[in-house]
């Protein structure tokens, strides 16, 4: 298996400004310096012509490097802002829902070099940065296999369904056609040459190049989340009813006792109302700072947090995010938790309307003015009158979906001594590590 490219999606405007820092080849031409690209009827302006697609491809891929200005990071997130920054690899231009697309194409173990310094810090330990290093190449290789599957069967694959008392929706892949994967955290964060990498990072890739987790001949779709809370999550209970033999249970220690059933609604409440011993249950900052970078640091409490709502409050954030006018919340009831204990199917009831939505990301979308941190919390109402709360606090558990490797959890594996692969292969159950290319 030769390495593969990727197209990764960076930015989406009507507009796209940037800058080619070195000779770059379009149509045999070389062209250098500051560029606009406007989309225009249905076509890229650029130099005065339109076009329907612009590729530029670096002389020296080694020393060029191109700069987008005023990208969005953390698209929706309590961190977005804007930024500028560099790729090296080629600059595609595509049309795509009535404005601009630019595609950074660029080699696997190039991008990953990025993923690895945009996706936690440079400082991380080393064995850490392997463990990284093998999940995100496993993971997008999956998802280019998986795009060719789809596209090849020529089936529809729809991530919503909805009928009257019920709403399911989630997240994944097929948001996106046109590349590969995105750059903002619904994929992979992927910030070029921005963020500054180290000699570390660069080694973790390149000493675990090709390398991959496997499961039988299928490369694992290698998932992962910031913390846990201590318990690991299913694949089938956030995205598409599939069960993965890798992707299963697992308690976030090494005590080999077993997790509760989260799935019940008592032993969920027990658990998120404690702070198990975990991995991933720290507060050293310096094993934080590995994974969290400034911004995310910005976030104090995940392994356990609260979140508060007054009525009028939470009642206009469900109508602003979802659409729907539910009225007054009269209550929000847990429906379905998974494995972990994080909700799959959340019944909001309103004086006007009720309704049940899930899976977990339209769940912590749709409590939130950005994401809740995860959706495993447990409901409290304050201050009831006339039937209708005046307060709701929602006491919850971890960061993401827990699906997969916990990002803190395998921090704090890393400073106990533990290898990169003991540490992949705790978390992805049964599975094994091959080099293919």
């Amino acid at each position: 298996m030769k390495e593969p490219r990727v197209d990764v999606g960076i930015m989406f405007e009507p507009q796209i400004d940037f800058v080619l820092q070195g000779n770059y080849l379009w149509n045999s031409s070389l062209v250098t310096g500051s560029q606009n690209a406007v989309y225009s009827e249905g076509k890229i302006l650029w130099n005065g012509s339109a076009y329907e697609e612009l590729l530029f491809e670096p002389s020296d891929s080694a020393n060029d490097s191109f700069e987008l200005l005023d990208v969005t990071i953390g698209i929706n997130f309590h961190w977005e802002r804007k930024e500028n920054q560099r790729f090296r690899g080629a600059l595609k231009l595509i049309v795509e829902n009535n404005k601009l697309t630019a595609v950074n194409v660029i080699s696997v173990e190039d991008y990953l070099i990025s993923v690895i310094s945009s996706e936690m810090s440079a400082t991380a330990s080393m064995e850490l940065l392997k463990a990284h290093a093998v999940i995100s190449r496993s993971w997008l290789l999956a998802q280019i296999q998986k795009n060719k599957e789809i596209a090849e069967a020529k089936s529809e694959y729809t991530a919503f369904s909805q009928t009257e008392d019920e709403c399911i929706k989630w997240y994944d892949r097929e948001d996106h056609v046109n590349f590969d994967v995105c750059a903002d955290d619904h994929c992979q964060r992927y910030q070029g040459i921005t963020r500054a990498s180290t000699k570390n990072v660069e080694l973790a890739v390149r000493s675990t190049s090709g390398q991959l987790l496997m499961s039988g001949e299928k490369i694992c779709d290698a998932r992962f989340s910031k913390c846990c809370g201590g318990a690991v999550e299913e694949f089938q209970y956030c995205w598409e009813d599939v069960k993965h033999p890798y992707l299963v249970k697992l308690r976030d220690d090494k005590s080999g006792e077993p997790l509760p059933d989260l799935t019940k609604e008592d032993e969920a409440v027990k658990w998120i109302y404690t702070s198990p011993d975990a991995f991933c249950n720290t507060t050293d900052k310096k094993i934080l700072s590995q994974v969290l970078n400034n911004y995310d640091q910005e976030t104090v409490n995940f392994y356990r947090w609260k979140v508060s709502y007054s009525q009028k409050e939470l009642s206009e954030l469900i109508l602003k995010r979802s659409g729907v006018d539910y009225g007054e919340i009269v209550d929000l009831i847990p429906v379905e938790r998974g494995t972990s204990g994080r909700l799959v199917k959340l019944k909001i009831v309103g004086t006007k309307r009720t309704l049940t939505i899930g899976k977990e990301l339209e769940i912590r979308r749709t409590l939130s003015t950005s994401h809740l941190y995860s959706s495993a919390f447990v409901v409290e109402k304050e201050n009831i009158i006339n039937n209708i709360p005046q307060r709701f606090n929602l006491i919850g558990s971890g960061w993401g979906h827990g699906v997969g490797l916990c990002q803190i959890g395998a921090a704090v594996m890393g400073e106990q001594g533990y290898t990169y692969d003991k540490i992949l292969l705790h978390y992805y159950v049964g599975a094994s590590i091959n080099k293919l290319y």
